[in-house]
């Protein structure tokens, strides 16, 4: 959407949105791939900083050089997705307090850097 210069926040923009990096969460997989007993049982494969739904939207605008400027309002998305809306309007801040204890260094821990990286390939 963005890309079409209609990009903008889902509801309020201010919930959590726990991402990562796809090459943070390969290098995720391949470690406990490797060490299966080392990372048995809850792995949270997300990056150490989580960003609210207005952050990640500002940092897509600023990489990819569009405006940020068309919030989606979450009656609509209720009227949309319904029951599957909760995810996206509520949020959740999940951290990789595990993954961290374990040793994993993320190559990739804020919104801003990651996306600049993804555009400038």
């Amino acid at each position: 959407v963005f890309q079409l210069y209609g990009g903008g926040p889902l509801g309020s923009g201010k919930q959590f949105v726990s991402w990562i990096h796809r090459n943070d969460l390969v290098e995720l997989f391949v470690r406990a791939l490797m060490e299966p007993k080392k990372y048995a049982g809850v792995v949270n494969g997300t990056a150490p900083v989580p960003t609210t739904m207005d952050g990640l939207c500002e940092a897509v605008a600023k990489a990819t050089d569009r405006p940020n400027w068309l919030p989606v309002p979450g009656l609509a998305l209720r009227a949309l997705l319904g029951e599957g809306a909760t995810v996206v309007l509520d949020g959740q801040k999940v951290l990789p307090t595990r993954t961290r204890e374990l040793g994993f260094e993320f190559k990739y821990e804020n919104v801003e850097e990651a996306l600049e990286a993804i555009v400038a390939k």
